[in-house]
């Protein structure tokens, strides 16, 4: 058993009773060391055990069992799926000058940047094919291209105590994620979709993309990025309306 399997465990004995010892536990629900698996994604085996849990603690398990640098398998290029990817609206779809467009990048930074398109397509370029998954349901495989956001975040050498960072969009939407999962190396602020120009109802010209987060979490027509230390009382669009925050795949 690794140490993630194990802080796991001890978390699950504090939820169900503080005073069970770690053997009484795993007696008592059937459960072994190498049996337990907890997707980060739906947690049918925990919520077997315990049925609903709170917040608190199941952003804790999936913070323990996330790996922020292991890459996620991509898939071929035959197994792009051009037509499921559903176009789903918050405010409607924003128009933005692109003249105009500057992506910022601020708080917590010793850096500050303000960058327009051409600047950041200058930076280094990542393609990837992953599953885009929405908590509705559907799902599609989808080519994305782009800059990963830790290259630009490196521009902007974050303070040794930022930990989140807040993602504001031009129709008003936000989001917060956590700064390891923004920091994956398939975590892209993505200009490009199945090989072509974004197009402006998939987020153009910048949106959110990567395999390890829900869609709800993969802001579009992103204007500004902000790191702080901690989150504020307002942490995202739908988690301020009772969705997960963490919300990891």
């Amino acid at each position: 058993m690794n140490h993630n399997q194990q802080e796991i465990e001890r978390e699950l004995i504090k939820v169900i009773n503080p005073e069970v010892s770690r053997r009484q536990f795993l007696k008592t629900w059937g459960i072994s060391g190498m049996g337990f698996f907890l997707t980060g994604c739906g947690t049918p085996a925990l919520e077997d055990l315990v049925g609903k849990i709170s917040e608190p603690w199941n952003q804790k398990v999936e913070q323990l069992i996330f790996q922020p640098q292991k890459p996620v398998p991509e898939f071929s290029s035959n197994q792009i799926e051009p037509k499921s990817l559903i176009i789903n609206s918050f405010r409607g779809t924003p128009i933005i000058d692109l003249e105009k467009y500057r992506l910022i990048i601020d708080g917590q930074v010793n850096h500050p940047l303000n960058l327009n398109m051409r600047e950041i397509q200058s930076l280094p370029y990542t393609s990837m094919i992953i599953r885009h998954v929405c908590v509705e349901g559907w799902a599609a495989i989808v080519q994305w291209g782009g800059v990963r956001l830790r290259d630009l975040l490196a521009l902007a050498q974050p303070h040794v105590n930022a930990k989140y960072v807040y993602f504001q969009s031009a129709d008003g939407y936000y989001e917060s994620w956590d700064l390891p999962s923004v920091t994956h190396p398939q975590t892209l602020l993505a200009y490009e979709k199945n090989g072509e120009k974004l197009p402006r109802e998939n987020g153009a010209p910048l949106r959110l993309a990567t395999p390890i987060k829900l869609g709800y979490k993969q802001s579009k027509w992103v204007t500004r990025v902000t790191l702080t230390s901690e989150l504020t009382n307002f942490k995202g669009y739908w988690e301020d309306q009772g969705y997960e925050w963490f919300a990891g795949l």
